[in-house]
């Protein structure tokens, strides 16, 4: 047999082997979500139900950061992220406490939403910007859990 067509199979037997390497982008969202976990939030992907008016609709399933809260913590609430820097509840009204609002206005472009409950407060977002972006995130989250 010829070595070039030897050398075809071998090709040919391993370049599935190729489709199990993480592209670049796989590679980055790891190492956010690891650098996530050490800094203290968890994340999970979590299938969302997006409100139709939003303007652009977020990925599904969506990448959730999320903390625990502090016990006494009762109040709950959801917002979703419109345009930059405009929170709007489900019922399309824009956030009234100025100063939640202004600590929603820290929140990087890509994050779609935002929700408290008396366990636990998350962040869904679109992982764009990487390490500025998730330290606003992760300042966020602990400021408010």
């Amino acid at each position: 047999m010829s070595p070039w067509v030897l050398l075809f199979f071998l090709v040919v037997l391993l370049s599935p082997l190729a489709w199990l390497v993480p592209s670049r982008y796989q590679r980055g969202q790891m190492e956010v979500r690891l650098h996530a976990r050490r800094m203290g939030v968890a994340m999970q992907l979590s299938p969302q139900e997006w409100p139709h008016w939003l303007p652009r609709q977020p990925p599904d399933p969506c990448p959730q950061y999320h903390r625990a809260r502090r016990r006494g913590q009762v109040d709950s609430w959801c917002y979703w992220q419109v345009e930059p820097g405009q929170w709007m509840n489900k019922w399309r009204e824009p956030c009234s406490d100025q100063a939640l609002l202004a600590e929603l206005q820290t929140l990087p472009v890509d994050a779609f939403k935002v929700e408290a409950s008396g366990q636990m407060l998350s962040v869904c977002w679109g992982e764009r910007g990487a390490d500025a972006a998730l330290q606003k995130i992760v300042d966020f989250i602990q400021a408010k859990a």
